[in-house]
């Protein structure tokens, strides 16, 4: 049987490149449908949607999901999962995924798989997952973040560079990019969040490198299934409505 864990689903209407976005319409549902179906599908003990729009909280009680109202003055996605689970009054020792609500398609296997990564490492104050990189282009292109880790599954480093860097040139065999979803224990949700932001944080603008500017761990485990679609552009809407 699984260790328990918790879901928080972040959503803000105001998104840059696709204002009002987790009410998106894909196949008649709107994004954020979508997400919430994924978590129904996990065997999280909880399920709560983080949003500071009210247009969002009426979606989301209209399919029958949790709402925390938080404040509109987050910065991030993790700053809005942290105030709710101070107003669930989570235990310390809670594990808490962090759904993205715009992640479309996302298995809930690797949903489990990266709150049992978390678990089974409790000398860890994060865990992920990465997936190898097939193309050469992925490996090149800065939206996609990469991640190198040691052989006990530890992060090394984050970046929007190629890395490791094939000095041969070409694709290396270990590049692989990071899928964007997180589990944290409360209690570590909770300092981090009061961390300062370090200066690599905001050069490569990758939260999770914080995490280990400050002498914090990370296990990264390889998805054990395919990864959904990171809904960020006109084209990424575009992709999700026309797949199968």
């Amino acid at each position: 049987m699984s260790s328990p864990f918790h879901i928080i689903i972040p959503a803000r209407y105001a998104s840059t490149r696709l204002p009002g976005k987790p009410l998106l319409d894909i196949k008649g549902k709107p994004l954020l449908q979508h997400v919430f179906e994924t978590a129904t599908n996990t065997d999280a003990s909880s399920i709560t949607i983080a949003t500071d729009d009210a247009r969002i909280a009426k979606c989301a009680e209209s399919f029958g999901a949790a709402v925390a109202m938080t404040a509109s003055t987050h910065g991030s996605g993790t700053d809005r999962v942290a105030e709710a689970a101070q107003q669930l009054a989570m235990a310390a020792d809670a594990i808490i995924v962090n759904l993205q609500g715009d992640e479309y398609g996302l298995p809930a296997t690797l949903v489990n798989q990266v709150a049992a990564g978390l678990a089974t490492h409790p000398d860890k104050q994060l865990s992920t997952l990465c997936a190898a990189i097939t193309h050469l282009a992925d490996y090149n292109d800065p939206n996609i973040v990469k991640v190198i880790f040691d052989k006990t599954g530890t992060a090394i480093y984050f970046s929007r560079a190629p890395i490791p860097m094939n000095r041969s040139g070409g694709l290396p065999e270990v590049a692989y990019r990071h899928i964007g979803i997180y589990a944290y224990r409360a209690a570590y949700l909770q300092q981090f969040t009061q961390l300062p932001p370090c200066k690599i944080e905001q050069a490569e603008a990758l939260e999770q490198l914080r995490v280990l500017y400050n002498g914090g761990k990370i296990q990264v485990d390889i998805a054990v299934d395919k990864t959904g679609i990171g809904i960020d552009s006109e084209a990424d809407l575009t992709l999700a409505r026309m797949g199968k």
